[in-house]
């Protein structure tokens, strides 16, 4: 038996007797395999799988598919991504530097070079860039825009090769479940492609400055930031809204996205291309949401009341009555709108939404209530502030 002296240096010994035969193990395992394993890379031993398998042949797409891609190959062209930059100044240097402030996307409107996209992908920013499906890059200057439909004109100037504009649908024939495509560029992921349905019609947003959006359409289609100014197609390859907002709790996409109809932008742009704004049409009278929806709980009635009318205005012409206010403080509603050629209306973002679907000139017709009794009066109306 060993001596207690000679223990340590015998286990010491063992213990590199291993690792010397598990290191030689390793080099042969990845050197020479072959010494351990032999005929392990010889022709004549192939193991069973070594070889790709057959491709199976996948037979012709399904129809929907080929309407699909199709849609997406024809108006791919047609979408744009647009980088905006913003100029910050060097609290310490007093030095001013652009620096990159958002993405966003737009499409082509005509062959002069107007993109439309949202105003707020390009608010707050000093220059903005617009990328071409082809990659060619242009640097975008701003004809005009309308906050209050949260849309924004941009002009490039495009040479040659010009890419066709986006064909242009209806929203007013909308129905529910008819099927929706989008196409932009989510978080920079450019010319991505979603699709959906129509979930619902005619919905309301408060938008960024404080002024409600209306007349919205609802989709289930993906839309995440960055597709904000893209369009929303109907499976004819039309435009039917713009993109402009989600419902998400968590910023992302959560299957409830919302676009500006088209009926509304083909309304809107023309004049901010011919004016560089957008000029509402009015009546001249005076109206408060949040003093109505007082008002309007204690008479007991759904409506708008007018407060009042201007002196010379469309609804002055028209026979309008402004409401009165006695020596106690108190309002006494005279006229109260409750439709707008049939339709009625229940809140000042409802009537001035139905009141903007027309143009300046159009005449309309209002149902009123006057001292209880429901009246129709026809109203011209006029170029609003």
């Amino acid at each position: 038996m060993p001596t207690n002296g000679n223990l340590p240096r015998l286990i010491l010994f063992t213990l590199a007797g291993v690792l010397l035969v598990l290191f030689l193990h390793s080099f042969l395992y990845h050197y020479f395999p072959d010494i351990l394993q032999p005929g392990y890379f010889s022709a004549d031993e192939k193991r069973e799988g070594a070889e790709p398998r057959a491709i199976q042949a996948r037979g012709n797409l399904a129809e929907d598919e080929k309407s699909t891609i199709e849609l997406f190959e024809n108006s791919r062209d047609s979408v744009v991504f647009i980088t905006t930059r913003q100029r910050v100044m060097d609290a310490w240097t007093r030095n001013i530097f652009s620096v990159p402030s958002g993405t966003g996307s737009g499409f082509i409107w005509d062959d002069l070079g107007h993109i439309i996209t949202n105003l707020h992908v390009i608010k707050g920013a000093s220059e903005a860039t617009v990328r071409l499906a082809d990659g060619r890059d242009y640097k975008a200057s701003l004809v005009g825009a309308s906050p209050a439909h949260d849309i924004a004109v941009l002009r490039i100037g495009i040479g040659f090769q010009r890419p066709a504009p986006v064909p242009i649908g209806s929203s007013h024939d909308l129905k529910v479940g008819q099927k929706v495509f989008a196409i932009g560029n989510p978080f920079g992921l450019d010319w991505t492609l979603t699709t959906g349905i129509v979930s619902a019609l005619d919905r309301s947003l408060p938008g960024g400055d404080g002024r409600t959006i209306d007349n919205l359409i609802q989709t289930d289609a993906a839309i995440n930031p960055g597709n904000s100014g893209g369009p929303l197609l109907d499976s004819a390859g039309r435009l039917i809204g713009i993109n402009t907002a989600i419902y998400s709790p968590s910023g992302a996409s959560a299957g409830i996205g919302f676009a500006v109809p088209v009926d509304t932008v083909n309304r809107v742009v023309p004049q901010i291309i011919s004016r560089g704004k957008y000029i509402r049409p009015a009546m001249g009278i005076t109206v408060d949401s949040k003093l109505n929806n007082r008002l309007t709980q204690f008479l007991k009635v759904s409506g708008v009341v007018i407060l009042n009318v201007s002196q010379g205005s469309a609804a002055d012409e028209a026979g309008l009555r402004g409401a009165t206010l006695t020596p106690e403080g108190n309002i006494i509603a005279n006229d109260i709108i409750i439709a707008v050629d049939g339709k009625p209306v229940d809140s000042v973002e409802k009537l001035l939404a139905r009141v903007d679907s027309y143009k300046v000139g159009a005449t309309i017709t209002l149902t009123i209530l006057r001292k209880g009794e429901p009246f129709e009066i026809p109203v011209t109306l006029q170029p609003g502030e």
